[in-house]
């Protein structure tokens, strides 16, 4: 018996050593059984990173192999354009969302994001429609003014005054909730207050971040584990259960009220007024669940994207003291005259004029696209431009946080915040192609909305560079979050002072 069980010892150490001198030399060593798995769970507090330099050490795409038997097993990770662009926008109708997507995304319900074929396309153009129209414009443009005016500057005012340390990150995410209140519902909610008084957190705007979390760890976690976490309430499934939550409640009441006050106060004028105007114009039903998805979908599109947006703006602008300078320059060049508010100038036509603020927010969302990836699910075979087979239903994840590091699109300098890459020698702007610029996606589904997030971030950037200068604390860690949203892990610890120009 003895010889027996030491011979079948040393014939499973034979085969393991021999996997691991196969594997040692690799960045995501693949095991038997359990595939990729440990080499993800090991680096997930830097997840983005670590895909990154996987992907390129496989030149831009890889197999990624997970545990047997799972809905994991296999799927494809890719930073190559020209792969982004044949999934985005030749092929585009091979590519859906796939049933994994719905799953994974259960919080966004039958909002436009989990949209596929017919139902996306009406949806989409409905939307575009509305966002298009000069009078939404003209009141998403006055809302931050006002808002800026009103709240944002006098907040940072008062810090200034009291010298205090702000999480600007924090800060930001109130002000863009806020605003996006304002746009779908009509009224605003003062998460953030005028005054830097203590901030006290608040369930639904913080429900976002919670949920965003879950949503990457569903991506690398076997569905059979995340579901039974989900049905024990236990881990991160605990935390997303009572995010949702608060979020359903706070909007379901904003949805209450709004219904209540509807005849009352005509001229309000908000997306879900219109919105419901257009659908019963046509004579279609409204649910409270269509309005509470759509809410939910749209807060996402245009909260935690623009405040993580102006977040590594800020911390960016602040530790780059010569582009800093300029922004200053450029504005004062253009937006002013004499001894103007700048706030009262802030409209479209001059903004446009402001070419190298345009330059540092495509830097910033370059190297820290809102999302950190997307992912499609093949719908029949195919093969991708650089090579690989996908199967029908084979799941492809594109890393839009890669493709910002990828020397063989920006070149040698690809890590440096540059923000002169996007200015031609004419002084114009330079048009990167979408599948390349890939923060506001590409193809068919690009981001309707991408217009109005460069009006606000150019606003809010430039009216806060004017009037402050912003200084992070020494000493604090900006390192990213373990978030499919692409945030700070622990904040952005600011000083603020006045800017005497």
């Amino acid at each position: 018996m003895f010889e027996y069980t030491t011979f079948f010892l040393a014939i499973l150490f034979i085969i393991f050593y021999n996997i691991w001198r196969h594997n040692k030399n690799k960045i995501i060593p693949n095991w038997p059984i359990i595939g990729m798995v440990p080499s993800v769970l090991h680096n997930q507090s830097k997840i983005h990173d670590f895909v990154t330099l996987a992907l390129k050490h496989h030149r831009g795409t890889f197999q990624f192999k997970g545990p047997w038997f799972t809905n994991i097993a296999t799927f494809i990770i890719t930073s190559d354009p020209m792969n982004v662009n044949h999934i985005l926008s030749k092929k585009f109708s091979n590519y859906g969302k796939g049933s994994d997507f719905l799953e994974i995304f259960e919080i966004l319900g039958v909002g436009i994001f989990n949209l596929d074929s017919k139902e996306w396309e009406q949806e989409r153009a409905l939307l575009h429609s509305l966002l298009k129209t000069k009078n939404f414009e003209i009141f998403y443009q006055q809302n931050i003014q006002k808002k800026l005016e009103n709240c944002l500057l006098p907040f940072l005012d008062h810090a200034s005054k009291e010298v205090k340390v702000l999480d600007l990150q924090d800060v930001l995410e109130r002000f863009t909730f806020d605003i996006s209140c304002t746009f779908f519902f009509g009224f605003d909610p003062n998460c953030l207050p005028y005054k830097c008084n203590e901030l006290s957190d608040i369930a639904y705007e913080k429900a976002f971040s919670v949920l965003e979390d879950m949503v990457l760890r569903r991506h690398y976690i076997p569905k059979c584990i995340w579901k039974l976490q989900k049905w024990l309430q236990i881990g991160l499934e605990k935390k997303g259960k009572a995010a949702r939550e608060n979020l359903h409640q706070f909007l379901e009441k904003c949805i209450t009220d709004y219904k209540g006050n509807e005849d009352v106060d005509e001229s309000r004028y908000c997306l879900l007024k219109e919105l419901m105007k257009e659908r019963l114009g046509k004579g279609e039903m409204i649910d409270e669940k269509y309005i509470r998805d759509t809410a939910v979908n749209l807060f996402g599109a245009g909260n935690g994207t623009i405040s993580s947006g102006l977040s590594w703006f800020f911390w960016l602008v602040s530790t780059h003291p010569i582009g800093e300078a300029k922004i200053i320059q450029e504005i004062k060049d253009n937006c002013l005259t004499q001894e103007e508010n700048l706030i009262n100038n802030l409209n479209v036509e001059k903004i446009d004029k402001l070419v190298y603020l345009h330059g540092a927010i495509c830097e910033t969302l370059r190297l820290y696209p809102p999302l950190a990836f997307q992912h499609k699910c093949a719908i029949k075979s195919d093969i991708l431009p650089s090579g690989e087979h996908v199967g029908p239903n084979t799941k492809l994840i594109y890393s839009l946080y890669a493709m910002g590091r990828m020397q063989q699109i920006w070149g040698d300098d690809c890590l440096e915040f540059k923000p002169e890459r996007w200015i031609s020698a004419r002084g114009g702007i330079i048009n990167v192609p979408s599948y390349k610029f890939i923060a506001f996606n590409a193809g068919p589904r690009s981001c309707i909305g991408k217009d109005l997030s460069f009006v606000q971030m150019k606003m809010v950037a430039a009216s806060l560079l004017w009037k402050f200068r912003i200084q992070v604390v020494e000493g604090h860690p900006v390192t990213l979050r373990t978030s499919i949203v692409v945030r700070m892990k622990h904040g952005l610890k600011v000083e603020v002072s006045k800017r005497c120009i």
